[in-house]
């Protein structure tokens, strides 16, 4: 599969300036708003920041190169869950991640964005318990 199109959205959220972090997390504790207890130091949002820095290097490393980011990735999927995050809660937030890049690309996000996303999302979700 050509990731191409994840790879240009997250470029183009970069050229736009947008930290996405404020409204992944929004997302988040929407849909699982006992998750937000476990930020409740995070008043300055840092660590929510560092790790929304951290996945979308990690994705961007997936849709291209992997050369580190799926063992990472596994690797935090089994930290987390001494944090408390359940394996399932852990996985859809790659999802957060690109719903929340679509809406804030707006008119920019294409349907190859949409396609290249879901693609690599559903592939992410195997080889992370692989």
């Amino acid at each position: 599969m050509n990731y191409a199109p994840v790879v240009a959205s997250l470029e183009r959220l970069a050229e736009l300036d947008i930290d996405p972090t404020r409204a992944v997390y929004a997302r988040l504790f929407a849909r699982y708003p006992e998750m937000e207890a476990l930020f409740i130091r995070d008043q300055r949002y840092l660590v929510r920041g560092q790790m929304v820095q951290m996945v979308m290097e990690n994705l961007l490393d997936y849709a291209t190169d992997r050369t580190f980011g799926l063992p990472m990735i596994q690797a935090e999927r089994v930290n987390h869950v001494t944090l408390g995050v359940p394996n399932a809660v852990f996985g859809i937030f790659f999802g957060v991640i690109q719903e929340t890049i679509a809406e804030l690309l707006g008119d920019d996000w294409t349907p190859a964005m949409a396609a290249a996303w879901g693609a690599m999302l559903a592939s992410l979700e195997l080889d992370i318990v692989a």
